[in-house]
């Protein structure tokens, strides 16, 4: 009768189930406890009970509060259990399967008790992606997340690669296994003899990172090398047009990065996606970043075939010339060599590093405030849309100074009062360009009170643009030509337009014939195809498809690139585009009756009309003094300049997914070149965890 007086009406039975390794039942146990024993306590009670095994890698998991009891020197009383609380006693590290950006599916083993945020860390540190900060992970569109996956290899349709991470602790032996090869196109394309079956890397014990990155991880790494382009019947597949409102309900699906896996429903063998998240890419050096440059270009293609991103016919021959190039190197029968690389000249690359690092220290203000700031002056054509007006240039005297346009009937008249001036701190910069047609124009939308005014001005040449671009540009993030990123701007204008001319350059040798059979359907989108697909051309005595002899043409301008220089021409013309980087959501704002889209960038927010898809207003975050959430209500409030305030509810997702959205581009704002790659995941998460 000892036991019965010792507990009394003070203890109770607690239900856990154990949840052994794969393959083996779970077991379920009943235990007698009392409010004062710790999480700690209960464990070592629990493992006495069962088989002596590893245990260190389980933990214990609350299943009606969705969470984890990780403090253990918390008592059961002080986490609230009771007698009706199901525990389970599961491994903190589980299976899941990843879709990278170039659409290959990895499983990977990864921790299902940490934040999102670390989670993502680890699993870029073993793929070997610097910067894991801009990356996060997203539940496929069609919830596919939520259906459980049984590991079934006859069953499979889908080829996976299987990586099996650090299972002895933080140091341990990463495997890289094949799963059928001869079905994946992509690894038969590299996978010859100097590969095994097994590909393993050792691994750091201090810090977990490969030891031998370069020869293992960077040199023979397959997530380093392109994918082939699929055939357009399976392109056709995947194809699916998309709305602004679509891509706001695929938005939705971002993980909360302050939460776990298992808090946000993720279970054992659940697909989810890996995706740069944050479109800020900083410091890409293609000394070490073989991986993230591959995946990013991977992301960027898949966005442009799939229109997930809208760009002119131009710019689609354009991306297709690059694809032909890089897919082109990438199934070259000659093994690619990263010597053969064009090196970065060490003193080239210092002087780099230290304007960047000037940038950082704001030196750009100092340097504006004691030279002169430059001013451009040129004969420019205006139009100003009306209702039921057709688009009508007229010529003016136009001053840029800095950072307002002025105009003027003539260039005598600039002496005195401008016709009108144009304040372009916080407008819209959007190319309106046509190579091939010699069309250089630049279409601004200033903000104003109600909403947003259109502007078009047309340029002459494509110098002309170049310079009065990039001042736009600068002048709409508050900076003047002053500042040294004005030249470097006017170049990578130069450099796009250079890509976008499918005329040859003079003296240019005639295309290869052998490029004939290229089946130029795979670089371009399934509806873009569609358009083209039984035009023909002639082209140098030949005839051709249409499509094959543009993007052939298109490719004579940049046939001297080397592999990792056409991606990044990849990525940077992905950039230039008028849409890149923006997320959409549905949003109701304060005081409004009906629902609109709000656009999220890396520096400005757009609110936008859902019925014409057309800009009302911007925000950019330059501007913005205070943000806040309600969480009683679910409604976000910012501050800006000026005395404007907005705030608004979101309908398509969380708020907290918005919320995360503006905290992580600050957050990113705040690194800088003499950091160290190590985050300060504290103040991540202080900018966008929130307090609920």
């Amino acid at each position: 009768m000892a036991t019965p007086a010792k507990y009394g009406e003070t203890s109770w039975q607690l239900s856990v189930q154990v949840d052994q390794k794969e393959g083996d039942e779970s077991m379920k146990f009943k235990m007698r406890v009392m409010g004062d024993l710790h999480i700690g306590g209960l464990m070592l009670k629990l493992v006495e009970k069962i088989s002596k095994c590893d245990w260190s890698d389980h933990a214990l998991w609350w299943e009606q509060r969705k969470c984890w009891l990780l403090k253990t020197h918390w008592t059961l009383d002080k986490y609230g259990i009771q007698a009706d609380a199901e525990l389970r006693y599961t491994p903190q590290h589980k299976p899941l399967l990843l879709q990278l950006p170039n659409m290959k599916t990895i499983q990977m083993t990864v921790s299902f008790s940490n934040v999102v945020f670390k989670t993502v860390t680890d699993i870029c540190r073993i793929l070997n992606i610097r910067r894991p900060e801009e990356l996060s992970l997203l539940k496929p569109p069609d919830d596919a997340s939520k259906k459980k996956k049984k590991k079934d290899k006859d069953s499979e349709q889908e080829e996976i690669w299987d990586i099996d991470l650090l299972s002895g602790g933080p140091s341990g032996t990463g495997t890289l296994k094949e799963k059928d090869v001869s079905y994946s196109p992509f690894i038969s394309l590299k996978l010859g003899p100097m590969y095994s079956k097994t590909m393993k890397a050792t691994y750091d014990p201090e810090n977990g990172m490969p030891m031998s990155a370069t020869s293992v991880w960077f040199g023979e790494n397959p997530l380093a090398e392109s994918q082939t382009n699929l055939p357009p019947a399976e392109l056709a597949k995947m194809y699916q047009p998309l709305s602004l409102v679509d891509k706001a309900v695929n938005n939705a699906g971002w993980l909360d990065s302050s939460r776990s896996l298992m808090e946000q429903d993720i279970q054992d063998y659940d697909k989810l996606l890996l995706r740069f998240k944050y479109n800020v890419f900083f410091d890409i050096n293609p000394k070490y970043d073989g991986v993230r440059i591959t995946q990013l270009y991977e992301q960027a293609r898949w966005s442009i075939l799939l229109e997930e991103i809208d760009c002119t016919e131009e710019e689609m021959l354009m991306f297709a010339s690059l694809q032909y190039r890089i897919c082109k190197l990438t199934m070259s029968t000659e093994p690619l060599n990263n010597s053969n690389e064009p090196e970065i000249d060490e003193i080239e690359a210092a002087l780099s590093n230290l304007e960047v690092t000037l940038e950082a220290g704001h030196t750009d203000k100092i340097l504006e405030d004691i030279t002169d700031v430059p001013e451009l002056a040129n004969s420019l054509r205006l139009f100003r849309p009306k209702r039921l007006t057709l688009r009508s240039y007229k010529e003016y005297w136009f001053v840029f100074k800095d950072t307002t346009i002025s105009y003027y009937k003539n260039k005598e008249a600039s002496s005195g009062e401008p016709i009108e001036q144009f304040h372009l701190r916080g407008c819209e910069v959007v190319p309106d360009v046509n190579v091939t047609e010699k069309k250089f124009g630049i279409k601004l939308l200033l903000p104003v009170a109600d909403g947003m005014n259109e502007v078009y001005i047309r340029c002459d040449n494509e110098t002309q643009y170049a310079k009065w671009k990039a001042a736009c540009v600068l002048a709409s993030k508050g900076k003047t030509m002053a500042y040294s990123s004005y030249k470097t701007e006017v170049k990578h204008i130069q450099s796009f337009l250079q890509m976008k001319n499918l005329a040859p350059p003079p003296g240019q040798s005639a295309p290869d014939v052998e490029a004939m059979d290229m089946n130029a359907e795979c670089f371009v989108s399934p509806r873009y195809a569609k358009k083209h697909k039984t035009k023909q051309v002639c082209l140098r005595f030949v005839i051709f498809y249409f499509l094959t002899a543009r993007i052939l043409e298109a490719h004579q301008n940049i046939a001297q690139l080397s592999l990792v220089e056409a991606k990044m021409r990849f990525i940077q013309a992905w950039q230039s585009l008028p849409e890149f980087g923006i997320k959409y959501y549905i949003v109701r704002f304060k005081g409004s009756k009906k629902d609109e889209i709000l656009g999220i960038s890396y520096n400005r927010m757009i609110r936008i009309d859902m019925s014409t898809g057309l800009p009302v207003t911007t925000w950019r975050f330059a501007n913005m003094k205070q943000w806040n959430v309600n969480w009683e209500i679910r409604q976000v409030a910012i501050e800006f300049d000026q005395h404007v305030s907005i705030a608004f509810s979101c309908v398509s997702c969380d708020c907290k997914v918005v919320h995360e959205f503006i905290g992580g581009y600050i957050f990113l704002s705040t690194r800088s070149k003499d950091q160290n790659e190590t985050q300060n995941e504290e103040l991540f998460h202080k900018l966008t965890g929130g307090q609920e």
